[in-house]
This record gives structure tokens, C-alpha cells and sequence, in this order.
């Protein structure tokens, strides 16, 4: 499993805007679809946005129109803008990449390869 390492959590007011960072080794990451997933406390891991290699996005119903995922190949990483934060947005956000690099999907079992998470709180 290839280490992947998030930053830029933290807590901010509803309204407010977050933005993460993910890094993975340059070898590995180029021809892989990245995603970020989520996990609010006391619930189970639940998809957020996906990028292909070749910037095709896709969203949650639940953040589209709020949160932009983009990638800089040039510095190897991955990125989730977040804006309009709202409360049930808080949970434990994780980057993630697919077992086979060109397979995009919304299902957590069909990633294998996984960041440490960081933490996004959103007060009312």
C-alpha cells in the first residue's frame, strides 16, 4: 500500500472555506483516478469527489456546486476546495486511490490505497 498524506483540516464556521492537500509519490500517482472520502464520527466512510488523470471530476450530490477537486501532476498531489461549509460537513476527510489506477468509482472497498485523514469541523 502506497502512503498518501493529507493536509489543510481544521475548524472553521459555517459559510467559511477549507482548502486540503493530498501528496503521493510521484511514481504512482500520474495515471491514477485520486479521490477524497469522508467520515463523520460514529458513520461509515462515504465518497466526495473523484478526479481522472485527465481532470474529468465527479461529485456527491451532497457537496457539487460547494466543493472543487483539482490535481497538479507537476508537484504530484491532489486537492479538494472547500467553500459554503456547512455543519454536516465535518467529519475526517481521507485521500485515496483505486487498487487499478483507471478504475473511478464512488465504492470504498475498490480503494487499497489510503491517507492518514484530516480532520474538518464545522461550527453552527
Amino acid at each position: 500500500q502506497v502512503q498518501l498524506v493529507e493536509s489543510g483540516g481544521g475548524s472553521v464556521q459555517a459559510g467559511g472555506s477549507l482548502r486540503l492537500s493530498c501528496t503521493a509519490p510521484g511514481n504512482f500517482y500520474s495515471d491514477y483516478c485520486m479521490a477524497w472520502f469522508r467520515q463523520p464520527p460514529g458513520e461509515e466512510r462515504e465518497w466526495v469527489a473523484n478526479i481522472r488523470s485527465g481532470s474529468l471530476t465527479y461529485y456527491a450530490d451532497s457537496v457539487k456546486g460547494r466543493f472543487t477537486i483539482s490535481r497538479d501532476n507537476s508537484r504530484n498531489a491532489v486537492f479538494l476546495q472547500m467553500d459554503s461549509l456547512k455543519p454536516e460537513d465535518s467529519a475526517r476527510y481521507y485521500c485515496a486511490a483505486p487498487l487499478r489506477p483507471l478504475y473511478c468509482t464512488t465504492v470504498t472497498t475498490d480503494f487499497g490505497h489510503w491517507g492518514q485523514g484530516t480532520q474538518v469541523t464545522v461550527s453552527s
